[in-house]
Order: structure tokens, then C-alpha cells, then sequence
């Protein structure tokens, strides 16, 4: 898509993410004063199980029980993630086609770099984790390619050569990021692995890159802070700027059971939200992708929610972090929320 007329959805209603402006993201002009550009990206064409992310923009944007204005104060942050503190845009979803992979890819990442070009953190809304690989690589094509870090959530690897006859899918993104140059593999830093996938001819060629995976045998032995903080410190050494990558089967799938390939003995929610928080508010954040969420195999919508509050989290630490480096202050999460009490 070349013209600057907004798409708007590709699936369900012209909504914005919880009420926030619209843009169009080939029209810098209409999100010159956006901090963040909201992108939805429906595309499940590289799933290798369960379909139905498509839908997932539609309902990480809808999916809350307050209403659609535009306004999410953090209790905990005291700061407003959509407005005020920081300026949110949506400029609804890339045109993607299931059955064309290469063409949807590199759409988006044309999208990716538009925006990010133009000074706005790129949130893109996932879609499968095929996504991932246009995504970060729009963020390095502007920042410079091997500039930019990885942290990245997930119960899977993504790092398969060839699946199901395929370069590009959901279990491969990881590799075809590193195969470009755009994130190196020694500043690739992976969070929640575990089951039975890769096997170890993919997990040899993962240690040849300098990836580092902490599996989740090693996130409950050490804590997740811990590991936090290593990978924080890996993550902003020589690289200007961090992409997150939110694999929603990170979570154990009792947390986030819409999924197309849940996994048990995952991350709680609490832990994945605290988690994003601290990415958000402390590392310099170039660009976030929230993936995998499946509509069609959720139960009482557990796993959008889920999906939605990812993204606030990620916002109010945005908010928070340019909050304190304007005025001096520092956020403390021992802080009461009522003062005096």
C-alpha cells in the first residue's frame, strides 16, 4: 500500500486502540505529535498450528471493561499511557493476504520504517510471530542495522530454517532476522522457553550466533529479576535501541489459552506485565510487537485482555520513563498509591 488514505481494519470495526486518535502512517503529517504509532498487522499465513491471529488487532484493541476514550491512567505509574504523558495514534492495519507471506512481510516492514523514520515508536499488533522479522527489521533499517537489540518472550525459539516447506513463518522469524544483519545474535536475548522444540541442531546454530536463552528451568532456579537484569545489561551494550517481541504463549496457556501453540509451565500474567513494565520504563525502547494472540481459540476473552494490558504496560512505562527524565524524578514501586497510607 503506497497511497496515504488510511486502510483502517482489515477485520471487524474501524476502532482505534482503546478510543486513541487515528493516523495514517504513510502520511507523517497526520502523527507529527505521536510518541507511538499503533499498527495492526493481521496476518496468520505462517502458522503452523491453530489459526485465527488475524483477529488479533481487532480485539487487543477492544478487548477492556472501561470505556473507549482514549484515557488509561496507571495506578501504578500515575502517569496516562494514551494522552498527556504521552501521545498514542493508531494507524489501523497494514493490507496483509494469508496467502502471500513474502508481499505481506515486506509491506509491513515498509510500514515499520515510515514510522519510525519519522520519530514514533512503531507497536505493532500481532498477527502470528512471522511478523517479527519485518518488524524489527523496519526499526533497523532506520537506527542502523545491528543497532538495534532484541528481547524477546516466548515459549518457542522461532529460529527453524525451513518449516513446512516455508523460509517464512512463525518459527523462523528469529533466524531471518539474524541471517539480514539487522539484530545480532550476541544482542539477542530470549525469555520463557521450554517443552520440546527446537531440537538440538537448531539449538547448536542459536549458540554459534551468541543467543542468549533463558529457558524456564533457569528463570524459576535464578527468579525472572535476575535474569531481567542480565539480559538488560546485554541488551543495551553497543546497540542504540531495544526492540520487544511479546509472544502471548510466553504465558502458561491457563494465563493465555488463545493461542496458537500454548505450551504448559509458562510465565504468570503478573510476570509478564511486571516484566514488560520495567523494558518499557528502563531500557531505550525502539519498537514493541505483541504477538499470537488467537480469538477463536480463547475462553472469556482471557488471552486479549491479557494481550491489551501488555500493550498499557508497555505505553505507561513509556510514559513514566519520559515523565522522570523531564522532571528529575524517579519512579518507586514501594510507593503507596494513597499518599499517607
Amino acid at each position: 500500500m503506497t497511497t496515504s488514505q488510511r486502510y483502517g481494519p482489515q477485520y471487524g470495526p474501524d476502532i482505534t486502540f482503546l478510543g486513541v486518535p487515528r493516523c495514517t502512517w504513510s502520511d507523517p503529517a497526520t502523527y507529527a505529535d505521536a510518541d507511538v504509532v499503533i499498527l495492526g498487522a493481521p496476518f496468520d499465513g505462517g502458522t503452523s498450528h491453530r489459526p485465527g491471529t488475524r483477529f488479533g488487532p481487532q480485539y487487543i484493541r477492544q478487548t477492556c471493561y472501561l470505556p473507549q476514550d482514549g484515557s488509561r491512567p496507571s495506578l501504578a505509574l500515575r502517569v496516562d499511557g494514551l494522552q498527556g504523558d504521552l501521545t498514542v495514534h493508531d494507524a489501523g492495519d497494514v493490507e496483509m493476504y494469508s496467502g502471500d507471506a513474502e508481499r505481506s512481510v515486506r509491506d509491513l516492514q515498509e510500514a515499520v520504517h515510515t514510522i519510525t523514520s519519522n520519530g514514533a515508536i512503531p507497536l505493532v499488533l500481532g498477527g502470528d510471530h512471522t511478523i517479527a522479522w519485518p518488524d524489527a527489521a523496519g526499526v533497523a533499517q532506520h537506527l542502523g542495522q545491528g543497532r538495534v537489540s532484541m528481547i524477546h518472550f516466548d515459549a518457542h525459539a522461532d529460529t527453524g530454517d525451513i518449516e513446512f516447506g516455508s523460509l517464512v513463518g512463525h518459527g523462523t522469524p528469529m533466524r531471518r532476522l539474524l541471517e539480514s544483519g539487522a539484530v545480532r545474535g550476541d544482542r539477542f536475548l530470549q525469555l520463557g522457553l521450554r517443552g520440546y522444540w527446537p531440537g538440538p541442531e537448531t539449538l547448536a546454530w542459536m549458540a554459534e550466533q551468541g543467543m542468549r536463552s533463558y529457558e524456564m528451568t533457569e528463570i524459576v532456579a535464578r527468579g525472572l529479576e535476575e535474569c531481567l537484569t542480565e539480559a538488560f545489561a546485554i541488551a543495551t551494550d553497543e546497540c542504540d535501541g531495544v526492540f520487544l517481541s511479546v509472544d502471548i504463549d510466553v504465558c502458561d496457556p491457563g494465563h493465555a489459552p488463545g493461542t496458537g501453540t500454548p505450551e504448559p509451565g509458562g510465565l504468570t500474567a503478573r510476570q509478564l506485565l511486571d516484566a514488560v513494565r520495567r523494558i518499557a520504563y528502563e531500557l531505550p525502547v525502539a519498537g514493541i510487537d505483541v504477538v499470537e494472540v488467537s480469538p477463536p481459540y480463547d475462553h472469556a476473552e482471557i488471552t486479549s485482555a491479557l494481550a491489551n494490558r501488555v500493550v498499557l504496560e508497555a505505553l505507561s512505562g513509556l510514559a513514566r520513563r519520559r515523565r522522570d527524565d523531564r522532571d528529575g524524578t524517579t519512579w518507586d514501586p514501594r510507593r503507596p498509591l494513597l499518599e499517607g497510607r
